[in-house]
């Protein structure tokens, strides 16, 4: 038959890994990638890894990990797993693992986070809320008062 193809492939090329119940584990490492000239409207949700280096309008899902190159826009709420952003997001950002801003970064939107890495230069509009407090809530924060500031008068410099 011509068209084919051998299903048996060189056992010493396949390397496989075991879960502790011995059953293979997947490495899914297949990406979505919305290419430069792309701009896609809508709810965008994936299971595997995404990289935007175009626009995306709508709402972001993935399990995996998130990459907004820089020159990239996304105007949409984002959830990920892990994300890295070189780009803009204009949106709510809900990262269960690692974010990561570097330096071209520009986040217009609340952030969720375990674990955030910010590089010098990177812009963050809106507020960060990691968990780890003992007893403390984001609604508890919001509804904390603050002692007003002391109005300071100015005296003027003796002669």
């Amino acid at each position: 038959m011509i068209f084919q193809k051998s299903s048996k492939m060189p056992t010493d090329v396949i390397e496989t890994e075991f879960s502790e119940r011995g059953t293979p584990l997947v490495h899914d490492e297949v990406e979505t990638i919305v290419g430069p000239s792309v701009n896609v409207e809508g709810d965008f949700a994936s299971e595997g890894n995404i990289i935007v280096k175009g626009t995306v309008a709508g709402s972001v899902h993935t399990s995996r990990h998130l990459s907004v190159e820089q020159g990239a826009k996304i105007m949409a709420n984002v959830r990920a797993g892990s994300a890295q952003i070189a780009g803009e997001v204009k949106g709510n950002m809900k990262i269960k693992e690692t974010l990561e801003l570097t330096a071209t970064a520009r986040v217009l939107g609340d952030i969720e986070v375990k674990t955030l890495v910010v590089e010098a230069g990177a812009l963050i509009a809106g507020k960060v809320m990691m968990p780890g407090l003992e007893g403390v809530e984001g609604k508890g924060l919001r509804n904390s008062r603050v002692a007003p500031t002391k109005k300071v008068e100015e005296i003027p410099p003796m002669q």
